[in-house]
C-alpha cells in the first residue's frame, strides 16, 4: 500500500505523520529534536514509526520535510564562512542598511551584525545601469584574483555575488558563477539575480548572503538525510517544504536554502486552511503553540495570507527594522517567543516575563528531568494540572512534578507567591503575550477575528486555546486530531510549487498586450523548470500571476492579483480597473487619470494538490468509556483548583459532546475546556469547541488579588 510521510523539525520536538493513501488512516509520532544534528532525530523517529506501524520504507512514496535548520543557523550564526563580491563603491551597503532607526527614542539601538564582515567583502570594478545596459564591463581576471584571495586568505566556503542592478541584467553575475564553477568547484556560490531578483539593493543582497551562508550546512544536512533514507530502503520522492507553503525537490532546496525559512510553521497554516474549508469556516485565525514559539496567521476565503519580505534574527522581537530582511514569498505569520519551553523570569520591573529564551530540547523544561532547572511554560501547565505527568507523549516520557514545582518556586519566592499562583502567572502572561500580538497582527491587516474561528494546534495550542479565544472574543475553536503534530500533517497537503518575483519598472502606457504577455511567459518558463525537473507534467501545472503596481512617483506599491482564467494578453486592457479596485481597497480612493507603473512581476507555478480528503487518526485502542478519571486543575472562573473529568479523545465518538470544565487527552496534547465551554467531536475527528463568554470583571479582580498574595 502507498504511504506518505510528513516530518517537521521544531526547536524542541520533531513530529511525524504517516498517511495511508489507500484509506486515509494516519499514524503519528513525536520525539525530542537532536539539536547537534537534527537528521539523527528524523531517522530515529522514522524507524520507530515505521516499525510500530509495520510499514516497509519501500512502500513510502513521498517524504515531505520541513525544518528550522536555516532559521536556527542564522540566529546562532552557525553557517559557513562567507565572502562577498560587490560592485565597486557599494561595499558598505550591508552596514548602511536602510538608514532607518527602528526606535526613535532608544539611544542604545543595536542592529544585527551582517553575515559577511567588511574584510570579506571584495569590490569588483563593473557597472550595469538601471536600464540593464553595461556601463563598465566585467574583468574576469579581477574576479579570479578576488575569489582566490577569499578562499586562500579568508578560508571562505561560500560566496554571495551582489552587483548593482543585476535584477535587470544578470549577465555579470552569471559570468562570475560560470568562472567559479570551472575554477573553484568546491565553492558554494549564490548570485543575487538568481536568489532574489528584486529591486532595492539591501534586502536583495541580504537575502543572497543568507542563502550563501546556509548553503553548505543545508547541503550536508540533506545529504545525511538522503543517505540515511537510502539505507532504510526509501525510493520515493524526497521533498522539502518552503516558507511560501509549497514543496520543492532536495536539489532546489540546496540551491535556495533561504526558502526553507519558516517551512514548518507554514505547513501548519496550510492545514488550518484545509480544516477551515472542511468545516465551512472560510475566515479563521491559525494558532500554533509549539515547544519554542507560538505562531499566528490569518486565513481568508480558505487561503493563507502571503507576503514577500520578512525579517529574521531580530534584535527586538516586535520591532520591525531590527532584523535581517529576506525578500522571498512567505506565508504571512507572526511569531511570539511563548512556546512550551520558553523560560519564565522576573524582569527589571518585578513582573513575570515568558520567553523569548527557550530551554529547547536540551536540557528542556525542568519537568523533563534532563538537566533543566529554569521554569518554563510547560512546567507551569504541569503544576496547574493541565498535563498528566504519567501520560505525556502517551506515557513514553514521564514528567517530574517535583522538578517543575522547584523551578516555579524560583519565580514565586521573590514575588511572595505560592507555587500555584506563580504557575498561573506564567500561564496567563503567555496568554496575554499571544493575545496582544494577535490583536496587532489582525489590526494591521484589517481582519476582525471575532467573526471567524480559531484553529488551535501544536503541543500547547489546545491547552491555551479556550483562554486565548475568550480574550479575543472568538466563539468557535477547532482542535484537529493529532493537533500536537499538525504541521507535519500539513506538509502532506502541500503541492510541489515554485514562486518567482522579478523586478522590472515599466510604465503601463509603454506596454502592449504582446510585450506584457512576453514578460509573463518568460517568467513562467523560468519558474516552471523547477516543477518539470520534479516530474510534474506540463499539463498538470497551474499558474497564478500577480503584479506590484503604483501610481508614478509613489515610493511603494500594492499587489494586484490577475484572474487566473484568462491569458495575460487578454487581461492587459483590464489592468487599470484591477489596480484601481486594489488601490481603493487599501486607501478608499483611486486616481483614474494618474499614470500607472509596474514594479514587480510575480508568478507562482503549482503542481496538483496531493490526494486525500480525509485523514483518520489511528490512536490506541478505544476504551469502553471515554472517561479516564478525575484530576484537579486550576480554572480562573473558580479562582481555585477544582476536580474535573479527564477524557480519552480516542474513545470519543462522532457527535458526542463534552461540557467544561474538562480535560480531553490524546498522546501529543491536551485540550483544556473552560467552565461553560462545550466541545463536540465531528465526523472528521476534530473537536469543535463553543467557547463561553469571558467574565471580564471577575477575571480582572482575580488577577489583582492574585498579584497581591
Amino acid at each position: 500500500m502507498p504511504y506518505r510521510l510528513g516530518v517537521d523539525i521544531g526547536g524542541t520536538f520533531t513530529d511525524f505523520a504517516l498517511v495511508n493513501d489507500a484509506d486515509g488512516t494516519m499514524a503519528i509520532h513525536k520525539q525530542l529534536t537532536t539539536p547537534e544534528d537534527p537528521s539523527v532525530a528524523v531517522l530515529e523517529g522514522l524507524r520507530h514509526l515505521l516499525a510500530a506501524e509495520r510499514v516497509d520504507c519501500a512502500d513510502v512514496t513521498a517524504l515531505i520535510h520541513g525544518s528550522t535548520l536555516v532559521t536556527n543557523a542564522l540566529i546562532e550564526r552557525r553557517g559557513a564562512v562567507t565572502g562577498m563580491l560587490v560592485t565597486a563603491g557599494f561595499r558598505d551597503v550591508l552596514d548602511i542598511a536602510l538608514e532607518r532607526r527602528y526606535d526613535l527614542y532608544d539611544l542604545r539601538l543595536r542592529y544585527p551584525t551582517p553575515l559577511v564582515p567588511r574584510a570579506r567583502r571584495y569590490e569588483v570594478a563593473e557597472r550595469i545601469r538601471s536600464d540593464g545596459t553595461v556601463e563598465r564591463a566585467l574583468d574576469l581576471d579581477e574576479v579570479r584574483r578576488c575569489l582566490t584571495e577569499l578562499v586562500e586568505r579568508h578560508h571562505v566556503t561560500a560566496v554571495a555575488v551582489c552587483f548593482l542592478h543585476a535584477f535587470t541584467n544578470p549577465e555579470h553575475e552569471r559570468a562570475v558563477a560560470d568562472l567559479a564553477a570551472r575554477e573553484f568547484p568546491a565553492l558554494y556560490l549564490s548570485t543575487s539575480s538568481d536568489v532574489a531578483p528584486g529591486i532595492r539593493e539591501y534586502p536583495r543582497w541580504t537575502t543572497a548572503t543568507i542563502n550563501a551562508f546556509a548553503q553548505p550546512l543545508a547541503d550536508a544536512y540533506l545529504t545525511r538525510l538522503e543517505d540515511g533514507l537510502a539505507g532504510m530502503g526509501f525510493t520515493g520522492k524526497f521533498l522539502i517544504m518552503t516558507s511560501s507553503g509549497g514543496s520543492v525537490t532536495a536539489d532546489t532546496a540546496r540551491r535556495f536554502p533561504v526558502r526553507m525559512l519558516e517551512s514548518g510553521p507554514a505547513a501548519g497554516v496550510l492545514m488550518s486552511a484545509f480544516l477551515g474549508k472542511k468545516n465551512a469556516e472560510p475566515s479563521l485565525l491559525s494558532f500554533d503553540l509549539g515547544g519554542t514559539t507560538a505562531k499566528g496567521a490569518i486565513v481568508r476565503s480558505n487561503l493563507p495570507g502571503k507576503r514577500y519580505e520578512i525579517e529574521v534574527a531580530r534584535m527586538h522581537e516586535f520591532k520591525p527594522g531590527s532584523g535581517l530582511p529576506v525578500k522571498l514569498p512567505v506565508v504571512d505569520m507572526i511569531e511570539i517567543g511563548s512556546g512550551g519551553g520558553s523560560i519564565a523570569e522576573i524582569d527589571a520591573r518585578g513582573v513575570i516575563r515568558v520567553g523569548p529564551t527557550s530551554a529547547g530540547a536540551r536540557p528542556g523544561p525542568a519537568c523533563y528531568a534532563r538537566g533543566g532547572t529554569r521554569p518554563t511554560l510547560t512546567d507551569a501547565n504541569l503544576v496547574l494540572g493541565y498535563l498528566d505527568p504519567r501520560f505525556f507523549l502517551g506515557g513514553d516520557m514521564p514528567l517530574s512534578v517535583d522538578a517543575a514545582r522547584d523551578a516555579i518556586a524560583m519565580i514565586g519566592r521573590p514575588l511572595g507567591l505560592s507555587v500555584e499562583r506563580a504557575a498561573w502567572g506564567i500561564h496567563e502572561t503567555s496568554n496575554e503575550d499571544v493575545v496582544r500580538a494577535f490583536r496587532v497582527h489582525a489590526a494591521e491587516r484589517g481582519f476582525d477575528y471575532r467573526s471567524g474561528a480559531m484553529v488551535a494546534f501544536g503541543g500547547g495550542g489546545p491547552i491555551h486555546a479556550s483562554r486565548i479565544a475568550r480574550k479575543l472574543g472568538i466563539r468557535r475553536v477547532l482542535i484537529p486530531p493529532g493537533a500536537g503534530v499538525m504541521s507535519a500533517v500539513g506538509m502532506l497537503t502541500s503541492p510541489i510549487s515554485f514562486e518567482l518575483l522579478r523586478s522590472e519598472r515599466v510604465a503601463l502606457a509603454a506596454l502592449t498586450p504582446e510585450s506584457f504577455d512576453a514578460r509573463f511567459k518568460s517568467l513562467t518558463e523560468e519558474a516552471g523548470i523547477f516543477l518539470i525537473r520534479a516530474g510534474i507534467a506540463a499539463d498538470q501545472i497551474t499558474i497564478a500571476r500577480r503584479l506590484d503596481m503604483r501610481y508614478r512617483g509613489q515610493g511603494y506599491e500594492i499587489e494586484v492579483a490577475l484572474p487566473s482564467q484568462s491569458l495575460p494578453a487578454l487581461l492587459f486592457a483590464e489592468l487599470p480597473a484591477l489596480f484601481a479596485a486594489a488601490y481603493e481597497k487599501v486607501f478608499s480612493v483611486s486616481f483614474i487619470s494618474e499614470p500607472i507603473e509596474i514594479i514587480n512581476w510575480k508568478v507562482e507555478v503549482c503542481g496538483p494538490a496531493p490526494t486525500g480528503e480525509r485523514y483518520a487518526l489511528v490512536g490506541p485502542p478505544a476504551r469502553g468509556s471515554a472517561r479516564k478519571g478525575m484530576r484537579k486543575a486550576f480554572f480562573p472562573q473558580a479562582r481555585d483548583f477544582i476536580d474535573c473529568p479527564v477524557l480519552d479523545r480516542y474513545s470519543l465518538r462522532a457527535g458526542e459532546t463534552v461540557s467544561g470544565p474538562a480535560l480531553i487527552e490524546e498522546r501529543e496534547s491536551t485540550a483544556v475546556l473552560g467552565i461553560g465551554d462545550v466541545a463536540r467531536l465531528d465526523e472528521h475527528g476534530s473537536l469543535l469547541l463553543a467557547v463561553a463568554e469571558e467574565e471580564h470583571v471577575q477575571h480582572r479582580s482575580f488577577a489583582i488579588a492574585g498579584a497581591a498574595q
